[in-house]
C-alpha cells in the first residue's frame, strides 16, 4: 500500500511523463508549486518506489519513469477523467449530427475523428456479424469469363466483387443458382453464410445443376466472410511521431500487425465489455508490449454492437483517451441503433 506522498509522486512522475516523454528528476518535481518537499524528501521517495516496481531508471543518474506497474496503478487509483474542451465538443458534435447513411460511413468518421483528437492509432470494429444479414445477392456477366457479383448487407454496405467463370460454364445455370440463393439466403446472418450454403443451397444445386459442385465453388468464394470491412482504423502512422517509436524495426513489426484484421479481431473480441485499459506487456500481443490499447463497447439495450480502440505508447494520456471513448461509444450507439430498431 503506497503512501499519500508516494501516491502524489507517482501521479506528478506520471502526468509530467506524458507531456515531456522525459525521464523525471527530483529537483523538477520539487519545483512545482503544488509540491512542498525538499529534492531529498522527493529521491527518497522515488527510491522506494523504484523498489517497490512503480518506476525504473532508464540510466544511470538520470530520472525516473513509469514501468507498467506504475501505470496501471495510476489507471487503476489515480487518473483524473479529463474534461473535453469546446474545440474538441465541437468535433464530436459534427460526429453526432453528420448525415450518412451507411453504417460503415458512421464508423470511419469515429475513427478519423478519434485520430485526430488524441494523436494515437484509432481502431473501430463494427456491429458483430450476426447483426448484419444478407439482403440481395446478384450476378452480372462482364465477358463469357468474367462476372461482377454484388453483395448487399441490411446495414447498407455494398461489395462488388469481379469473379472468374469457368469458360464452360453454363450462365442459365448460374442464374439459377443466383436465385436459389437469394430465396435461401436472404435474412441469414453473414456468420452463418457458409454453412447454410452448404447445406442448403448444396442440396438445391444439387437437383437442378448438373455442374453444382463447380457453382457451389465460386459462391463460397463470392460469400466469403467480410471481416476486413468490420476493421476501421485511422491514424496508424500517427505512432512515427512518438519519441518511444524511434526505433524502425519496432514501428514496423506494429504496423504489420495493424494489417492483420483477423489478428486485430481476436484481440478485440478477447476482451469484456465496457472500458478496458490495456498497459504494455498486459497485451497477448508482442508486437505491442511496448503500447497501451484502451477499448469501449457500445451496445443498444444491453446487446454489445462493438468495439472502439485507441493504440498509443504507454505515455499516452489516459485520462482524455478514457473520456473520449466515453462520449463516442454513447454516441456511436445513438447513431447505429437506427438499424437496430
Amino acid at each position: 500500500m503506497l503512501t499519500d506522498r508516494q501516491r502524489m509522486i507517482l501521479n506528478v512522475i506520471i502526468d509530467d511523463y506524458i507531456r515531456s516523454a522525459e525521464p523525471i528528476g527530483s529537483r523538477s518535481i520539487s519545483k512545482r508549486s503544488d509540491v512542498s518537499f525538499s529534492p531529498a524528501t522527493i529521491r527518497n521517495e522515488m527510491a522506494d518506489l523504484e523498489e517497490l516496481g512503480f518506476l525504473e531508471q532508464p540510466h544511470t543518474s538520470a530520472g525516473r519513469i513509469p514501468s507498467i506497474k506504475g501505470y496501471r496503478y495510476y489507471v487503476d487509483h489515480l487518473v483524473k477523467l479529463s474534461q473535453v474542451n469546446e474545440q474538441e465538443m465541437q468535433l464530436v458534435r459534427s460526429f453526432v449530427t453528420e448525415k450518412m447513411n451507411q453504417m460503415e460511413q458512421i464508423i470511419q468518421h469515429a475513427a478519423m475523428i478519434l485520430s485526430n483528437m488524441t494523436n494515437y492509432t484509432s481502431i473501430v470494429l463494427g456491429p458483430e456479424t450476426f447483426t448484419t444479414s444478407l439482403k440481395h445477392f446478384q450476378l452480372v456477366p462482364l465477358t463469357q469469363d468474367t462476372a461482377v457479383a454484388i453483395i448487399v448487407t441490411n446495414t447498407g454496405h455494398v461489395e462488388n466483387r469481379t469473379i472468374s467463370l469457368p469458360e464452360d460454364m453454363n450462365m442459365e445455370e448460374m442464374q439459377q443458382a443466383v436465385t436459389i440463393l437469394n430465396a435461401k439466403l436472404v435474412g441469414v446472418p453473414l456468420v452463418r453464410l457458409k454453412s447454410k450454403l452448404h447445406s442448403e443451397v448444396g442440396q438445391e444445386l444439387g437437383r437442378y445443376a448438373d455442374q453444382f459442385e463447380r457453382l457451389l465453388g465460386i459462391l463460397d468464394q463470392t460469400l466469403e466472410s467480410e471481416n476486413d470491412h468490420r476493421v476501421f482504423m485511422s491514424g496508424t502512422t500517427n505512432m512515427l511521431t512518438q519519441p518511444e517509436f524511434k526505433d524502425v524495426d519496432k514501428v514496423k513489426t506494429l504496423l504489420d500487425l495493424l494489417e492483420e484484421t483477423p489478428t486485430i479481431m481476436q484481440m478485440f473480441n478477447a476482451l469484456p465489455s465496457g472500458i478496458q485499459v490495456r498497459i504494455g506487456t498486459e497485451n497477448t500481443h508482442e508486437a505491442i508490449n511496448n503500447c497501451s490499447l484502451i477499448t469501449a463497447t457500445y451496445s443498444i439495450e444491453g446487446k454489445s454492437l462493438g468495439t472502439i480502440g485507441i493504440l498509443g505508447p504507454t505515455r499516452m494520456d489516459y485520462g482524455k483517451v478514457i473520456s473520449l471513448l466515453n462520449i463516442f461509444s454513447r454516441d456511436m450507439a445513438k447513431l447505429l441503433s437506427r438499424w437496430y430498431k
